[in-house]
C-alpha cells in the first residue's frame, strides 16, 4: 500500500489553493519540516517566517485575520499548541478569527526526537477551548481535503498532521470530506472501532485479523474530534454494543474521552480505549514506538477481544 506523510499533502494543498484563494501562511522556522516551504517558494509575498517565536506568530496571525484575511500557521504540535496555548485561546478563539493552526509532527511518530517533541496531549488540551474545530486526518488524501475544508470553515481550526509516512486509505478521485461527519469505512455486527488519524489503517488491519477469528467489526473514521459526530457514535454503539477507540494520542482528553462522554449520556455500552496510557514516549524509530505502546492492529484486536 502506498504511503505518504499527511504533512506532505498539506504543503501541496497550500500551493494548489494559493492559485485561486487569497490567504497567508506563517511558519516558526520549520518550513522544511512542516512543508510550508513549498508555499513560500511559490508565493513569497504571502509567506512569513516568524522565527522560533510561536506565541508571536499566533498573535501576528490573529492581527492579520482580524482584517478579514485567513491565515495558516504551522510548527511542530509541541510548540504550536504547547508553547502558544494562551494566544490560541485569547487571541484566536475568543474573537473567533480565521486562523488555521496546522501542526505537524504530532504524536509519538516523531520517533527519535524523543518524549519532549512527541506531543500526545494536543487534542485534549485544545478540545476544551470554545469556537475551535479540531480535525485529525487519517491519510494524505484526507489531509489534502481537510486543508481546503479548513479554509472554508468560518472560524479557528486545528489540523493535526504527522511526520511519519502512513498508508493511503482513501481514493483521491472519489473521496469527499465533510467536517464534523464521521466516515463508516467497514460494517460489522460484533463491535465498532472508532479510529482517528493514523490509527485508521491499523483498525482496518485489525478487522482482517479478527475476521479470521470469526469476529466481525465495524470501522469508523472519526476525523473531526470537535465537534464530535454524536449521531454516528450513538448509532454504531447501539448497533454493536461494544466500542473501541483508537488514537495516537493520550487516552485522556482525546477521541476516547469524546466518545465516552457521548456514550455516557446517550448510549452506555462496554468500551475500551487504545492510545497512550497516561505516559510519555521515548526515543526510538516511529514504527517501533507504535508497537511498544500497542498503537497497532494487535493492540486494537486485544481491545476488541477483551469486550467479547
Amino acid at each position: 500500500m502506498e504511503k505518504q506523510a499527511t504533512r506532505m499533502a498539506y504543503g501541496q494543498a497550500l500551493c494548489d489553493l494559493g492559485e485561486t484563494r487569497e490567504f497567508f501562511v506563517m511558519d516558526a522556522d520549520l518550513s522544511g519540516s512542516t512543508q510550508t516551504g513549498m508555499f513560500a517558494k511559490k508565493f513569497p509575498d504571502r509567506f512569513f517566517n516568524c522565527g522560533i517565536a510561536e506565541q508571536n506568530m499566533l498573535s501576528v496571525a490573529a492581527g492579520i485575520a482580524s482584517t478579514g484575511r485567513p491565515v495558516f500557521v504551522s510548527s511542530f504540535a509541541m510548540f504550536a499548541v504547547g508553547r502558544a496555548y494562551e494566544q490560541i485561546r485569547n487571541s484566536v478563539c475568543y474573537p473567533r478569527l480565521n486562523v488555521k493552526i496546522c501542526a505537524s509532527h504530532a504524536g509519538i511518530t516523531v520517533g527519535e526526537d524523543g518524549a519532549t517533541h512527541q506531543y500526545c496531549e494536543d487534542m485534549g488540551v485544545l478540545r476544551t477551548i470554545p469556537n475551535l474545530t479540531i480535525i485529525n486526518p487519517a491519510d494524505a488524501v484526507e489531509a489534502y481535503a481537510v486543508t481546503e475544508a479548513a479554509l472554508n470553515i468560518d472560524g479557528p481550526v486545528y489540523v493535526r498532521l504527522g511526520r511519519y509516512a502512513v498508508p493511503i486509505v482513501f481514493d483521491k478521485a472519489s473521496y469527499r470530506f465533510h467536517p464534523g461527519k464521521a466516515v463508516p469505512v467497514c460494517e460489522g455486527k460484533d463491535a465498532v472501532v472508532f479510529a482517528t488519524g493514523i490509527m485508521l489503517a491499523a483498525a482496518l488491519e485489525a478487522k482482517k485479523q479478527l475476521s479470521s477469528e470469526g469476529i466481525d467489526i465495524s470501522v469508523v473514521n472519526v476525523h473531526t474530534i470537535k465537534p464530535i459526530d454524536e449521531e454516528t457514535v450513538i448509532k454504531y454503539a447501539l448497533k454493536t454494543g461494544r466500542v473501541v477507540t483508537a488514537e495516537e494520542h493520550t487516552v485522556i482528553g482525546g477521541l476516547g474521552s469524546a466518545v465516552a462522554e457521548v456514550l455516557c449520556e446517550n448510549a452506555p455500552v462496554r468500551m475500551k480505549r487504545v492510545g497512550m496510557n497516561d505516559c510519555f514516549g521515548k526515543s526510538a524509530p516511529a514504527g517501533e514506538l507504535l508497537d511498544i505502546y500497542g498503537l497497532n492492529a494487535a493492540g486494537i484486536c486485544a481491545a476488541v477481544r477483551g469486550l467479547m
